[in-house]
């Protein structure tokens, strides 16, 4: 995808539908086999994660090895950037010593400062707004289940927090339905909002609701995440009660099209916004979703980099 090359992921907007579509054909292919791309010139993606992680460090880690390449870890904790290093200062340098960099952090002020000094491609690997990879991964899943995305209805249930807003904005630009159904001070931001509903334009339905009940009647996918999120942990029994009506237990998935999936972003907390009987069972998709992190992030970096 020569149009990628050397452009920026910082949020799901950044990519066209048409940009976005042939993104998940690519990963489909590279998983099946049918491409195979290899580097001539080993090139190095740098991790800066300032937050914990597993299947974003991992899959990106062996999605460059895969490809031929190599990977640097840049933990904060013992790089200068932890000592308070000025961020446009480490881009400036670390654009001339990598290829590409991929960033999990707080703010996304931050992630947008590394991309204005770096000439490199620079990804979001988890912001508090956003976590676009993750939904790459969410639609090549969705897309493997029932063969396109167009006209499906996707439910999110839980925190409107970073998977939330990533999530609408994903289903929006693919011609997907989104319905978020939150406790009613734990919606998604409103300029998350705003930007969902221009980009559906009327054409698919956007729904912010407080009723988890009438968001899953008829949909084709159920999705959660955990009820706290990262940095939030301090807050976590507390929201418990505030959240157990949205749980995705047999019960409300009994609302959902017979054929509908769950999907879940992990880690999960069993019994919490999920039951161990719906994650462990036949409707749940939650493997192959972690495992297309692999398969879309490597179309991501084939793109990024213009690995033919």
């Amino acid at each position: 995808m020569e149009a990628l090359k050397g452009r920026d992921f910082l949020g799901l907007t950044d990519f066209s539908p048409r940009e976005m579509q042939e993104l998940l054909q690519l990963a489909a292919q590279l998983k099946a086999g049918e491409v195979k791309v290899s580097m001539e010139c080993p090139k190095v993606l740098g991790l800066l994660f300032y937050k914990a992680s597993t299947r974003t460090r991992v899959s990106f880690s062996v999605a460059m090895y895969q490809l031929g390449g190599q990977v640097i870890d840049l933990d904060p904790k013992i790089t200068q950037v932890g000592r308070g290093e000025p961020v446009a200062d480490t881009a400036r340098v670390l654009d001339r010593y990598l290829d590409i960099l991929a960033i999990r952090t707080y703010e996304q002020e931050q992630l947008e400062t590394f991309a204005e000094y770096a000439q490199i491609p620079v990804i979001n690997a988890l912001t508090d707004w956003e976590h676009p990879c993750q939904m790459l991964a969410d639609l090549l899943t969705i897309q493997e289940c029932f063969g396109s995305l167009s006209g499906l209805t996707v439910t999110y249930l839980g925190d409107g927090n970073n998977v939330a807003h990533s999530l609408m904005l994903g289903c929006a630009l693919m011609g997907m339905n989104v319905r978020v159904a939150t406790p009613p001070d734990y919606q998604p931001v409103p300029g998350i909002v705003e930007q969902t509903e221009k980009i559906a334009g009327g054409k698919t339905e956007v729904i912010l609701t407080d009723d988890p009940i009438a968001a899953a009647q008829g949909s084709q996918v159920i999705y959660t995440d955990v009820w706290a999120s990262m940095g939030q942990e301090d807050s976590a029994e507390s929201r418990i009660p505030i959240f157990q009506p949205y749980q995705v237990n047999q019960q409300l998935l009994s609302n959902a099209d017979p054929e509908a999936i769950v999907l879940h972003c992990l880690p999960a907390h069993r019994g919490e916004e999920i039951t161990d009987e719906v994650i462990e069972g036949k409707r749940s998709r939650v493997w192959d979703q972690a495992e297309n992190r692999l398969h879309a992030q490597k179309a991501l970096l084939v793109s990024l980099l213009g690995i033919q």
